[in-house]
């Protein structure tokens, strides 16, 4: 059995992750921080659920914290590592940057360090679709240039690829770096669209609509998230030996290194997306049209062509099925 570790184990990725893993017989060792940035309660009650399966440990840890992360890789020797720890939110960095560079970046770092002296195998790490900033060519390709980030949040995810790159160069490390689209599904975090939208229309509250709701999102279904993740951790990167200095390839690398866009290639405008949650709750949202806000997209549209060649896999969940599953644990959870 594989020993992970899996960091941010407590949220919304991590805590499926780590579910899907110990299902399959991996040993998991889950590194959280518990921050209040949302509800610690609902933390809790995703690392109840782990708690309750065989092969799993969980740490209580800071990933900027030096000296415990060197301690915790030297003792443990993990086969693999997929990091989902990181202070998350592109509005969120607008308003408290700091915390952005301890943990997005400090924090990296660490986990790099980690895995450059213990021999990890594999180390996957959560980049984000927001890397794309400005770019407007659609769909997204992990081949396209990515220098103009638009949020601090998109810069330390931009950052952390340059790292892993860094470090799979110098010391031979195989890194993937996977750039999530939009996630959502049951147990989602409550500061995204999904989980404000569905609590304020079941209290009777307005919504607040961006871009007067003309956003586009390629919504990502939780379980195609994971199903995603754990084909990469098994598909470990070698050297490209075609990749040229003359034209280089943003994607791949004469190094162990690769980036792969985790998306369900399909766009969907916001007012599509409440409108499917309208039906699913059964009522009708009062919307509180307002402009495109500061270090937001106005669309992301995922290329995962890479994805489907190397480990075959597509995500395809509909948002009629995803967003009905979300509210049916919503209501359950709740007691909506």
């Amino acid at each position: 059995m594989a020993k992970i570790l899996v960091t941010g184990a407590a949220g919304f990725i991590g805590f499926h992750l780590a579910k899907r893993l110990l299902d399959g017989g991996a040993e998991v060792v889950g590194l959280d921080n518990l921050n209040d940035y949302y509800d610690v309660g609902l933390k809790h009650a995703r690392l109840k659920m782990l708690d309750a399966c065989p092969g799993f440990r969980f740490v209580k840890m800071e990933l900027a914290d030096r000296d415990a992360m060197a301690g915790l890789f030297k003792t443990e020797r993990f086969d693999a590592v997929v990091n989902l720890a990181a202070q998350a939110g592109v509005r969120y960095s607008l308003v408290n940057p700091y915390i952005y560079t301890e943990s997005n970046i400090s924090g990296f770092l660490n986990i790099l360090e980690g895995c450059r002296h213990n021999g990890v195998g594999h180390l996957v790490y959560a980049s984000s679709s927001s890397v794309y900033g400005a770019n407007t060519a659609m769909p997204f390709s992990v081949h396209h240039n990515v220098d103009h980030p638009v949020s601090l949040y998109a810069a330390t995810k931009k950052a952390n690829e340059l790292m892993a790159h860094t470090y799979a160069s110098l010391y031979g490390i195989p890194t993937t770096g996977l750039r999530f689209f939009t996630v959502y599904g049951p147990w989602g975090r409550p500061d995204m669209a999904l989980f404000l939208f569905t609590k304020a229309i079941l209290e009777g509250r307005p919504i607040d609509v961006f871009n007067y709701g003309k956003m586009q999102r390629d919504f990502t279904y939780i379980d195609d998230i994971v199903e995603g993740v754990c084909r990469v951790i098994n598909h470990v990167p070698a050297g490209e030996p075609a990749w040229s200095g003359n034209s280089p390839d943003p994607g791949t690398s004469y190094a162990p290194y690769r980036i792969y866009n985790i998306g369900n290639h399909n766009p969907v405008e916001l007012l599509r997306f409440i409108e499917v949650l309208e039906k699913a709750l059964g009522r009708e949202a009062k919307k509180n049209l307002l402009p495109l806000q500061a270090g937001d997209v106005p669309a992301t549209y995922a290329d995962v062509d890479d994805l489907m060649r190397d480990v075959g896999f597509t995500p395809a969940t509909s948002i009629e099925e995803g967003i009905g599953n979300f509210v049916a644990w919503y209501r359950s959870y709740y007691g909506a």
